[in-house]
């Protein structure tokens, strides 16, 4: 499956070269409203917005949410999975998490999502780094550099911004 989770190293591929230095995803998206509806909009209300079709390990049918210090999915039949860990939660300007989805906290990247008030509501900028903790660095930032920007458009409409 190719999409923002699809990052496990296929048979033969190499190992990771941690002399590469792989640049962070940095994405931004302004939406209506203050920072505080913004955070509560994306980590409350996720489960409404997020495109499970085609960014999960369970597929359609499942949901996501943040629960205590964890982002977990649950598909239809109960099953769960950890997407990360939530080690800095500071409601409602920011939260960083170990990111894993479908794999285990060992092949961890890091997330960063910050809130901040702008001109026309807020700023929601998304920091994704720490490659080399990736089976497949290269692959890896490549795959999120290419889903965030879809992953955010849709926080957006689902925030009242009009689709592009």
């Amino acid at each position: 499956m190719e999409n923002l989770f699809s990052h496990a190293a296929g048979p033969g591929a190499n190992q990771p070269d941690p002399s590469i230095e792989l640049d962070p995803v940095i994405c931004t998206v302004v939406v209506p409203g203050p920072v505080s509806r913004a955070f509560m909009g994306f980590t409350d209300h996720t489960h409404l917005w997020w495109p499970m079709e085609e960014h999960s390990v369970f597929g359609t049918g499942s949901h996501v949410e943040f629960e205590e210090n964890l982002v977990l999915e649950t598909a239809d039949d109960g099953k769960t999975t950890s997407w990360g860990t939530i080690d800095d939660w500071q409601p409602p300007l920011s939260f960083h998490a170990s990111w894993y989805p479908g794999t285990t906290a060992l092949w961890s990247t890091e997330l960063r999502v910050a809130f901040r008030a702008v001109d026309g509501g807020t700023e929601v900028r998304l920091v994704h780094d720490g490659w080399e903790g990736a089976e497949d660095p290269s692959a890896t930032r490549a795959s999120y550099d290419k889903g965030w920007p879809d992953v955010l458009a849709r926080f957006a409409r689902f925030m009242g911004v009009p689709a592009s």
